[in-house]
């Protein structure tokens, strides 16, 4: 899973990425990309792994993408470079400042930037659709097409982002190709400092969250790198001092998976235990398909202990002599927490 921080400069975005992913890259403007990859906290996986002690133990993955922010103080938009490459992420996580910094220049306002960048992405997907359908126009595509466009041009123009479309009135997977920004799952940041690390939203900004889709998270990035340079014996205490009970990483990857509608399984054995995150609803087909495309291909049947039904009686064998076992055809709905074993031939 990939997902860009964005923001204006000043927000404190660096800060994030390097408290999210341990990094230590230089605060300020550098114009590159920066990638860093986290594993997925996960004390299922965990358990598992010292009951196989398996010779790998592999948890599933976040990459964070730091998307350079736009540098001086005239600038207050996104450029086109900037665009493009937010338009190569699967989610965004959106660091808005709202912390006191004479050197950024102005007060801090969470919900006008987060106005102005909305604002931006819809003026820049209403520009790429009025092209799609002019073309559509000139090719003769077929009604249903056009009138798709046209109902997207609606909705933008109505300031409302393509996301908050449901699946019946958006076939997303026709239009994947197109990169959508205002389809792409939104996590508000709001980035604080830490004497209101654990303050609610206001409600203002908490309705124009809603109105855009998105989902909210408050943190103080500077605090947070703090703690996450201390022992973990230390970093308890000072999490609490702050009002808060688990680090930024843990409540950040808790809010995308949430915001994404992601899940976890787990396959198991003496060679390795590993954690693969897949969308819920997913079929088990689907699933083996994460795994290797041979899997998917030659499909036969998943055997499925739910990690619970695992975990109360110690083995599989336990499972199966409870009635917990699952035999499961391709169809199947994998729940978060499946233990899967995959039969197939090709």
């Amino acid at each position: 899973m990939k997902i860009g921080l964005v923001g204006f400069a000043g927000s404190g975005k660096t800060t994030v990425f390097n408290t999210m992913t341990g990094l230590d890259v230089p605060i300020g403007y550098g114009g590159e990309v920066r990638l860093g990859t986290v594993r997925v906290p996960d004390e299922r996986i965990d358990r598992l792994s010292a009951i196989f002690r398996p010779k790998k133990t592999i948890y599933a993955e976040m990459t964070f993408c730091d998307v350079p922010g736009e540098h001086g103080a005239e600038r207050t938009g996104l450029s086109s470079r900037t665009l493009s490459t937010i338009r190569e992420q699967e989610a965004l996580a959106l660091v808005l400042r709202d912390f006191e910094d004479p050197a950024a220049g102005g007060d801090a306002n969470p919900l006008r930037d987060l106005n102005a960048f909305s604002d931006e992405c819809a003026l820049a997907d209403l520009a790429l659709v009025e092209g799609l359908l002019t073309r559509a126009r000139k090719e003769n595509l077929p009604p249903a097409d056009r009138d798709r466009l046209e109902m997207m041009r609606g909705v933008l123009e109505d300031g409302r982002p393509l996301r908050t479309l449901s699946a019946d009135q958006l076939d997303r997977d026709s239009l994947r190709s197109y990169q959508l920004l205002t389809d792409r799952p939104l996590l508000v940041v709001v980035n604080r400092d830490e004497d209101r690390a654990a303050a609610s939203l206001p409600d203002d900004l908490v309705g124009r969250i809603d109105e855009l889709g998105a989902a909210g998270l408050v943190l103080s990035a500077s605090a947070e790198a703090e703690i996450a340079a201390l022992d973990p014996d230390d970093q308890t205490a000072f999490l609490q001092d702050l009002g808060l009970t688990e680090p930024a990483l843990s409540r950040f990857i808790r809010s995308a998976y949430g915001l994404l509608d992601l899940i976890s399984f787990f396959t198991v054995g003496e060679d390795e235990v590993r954690a693969w995150t897949i969308t819920r609803g997913m079929t088990a087909r689907k699933a083996a398909g994460r795994i290797h495309s041979d899997l998917e291909r030659g499909f036969i049947r998943a055997e499925v202990m739910p990690y619970a039904a695992f975990m109360e009686y110690g083995s599989e064998q336990a499972v199966k002599a409870a009635g917990r076992f699952q035999t499961e055809g391709k169809e199947y709905i994998v729940a978060d927490g499946d233990i899967l074993n995959i039969r197939f031939n090709v």
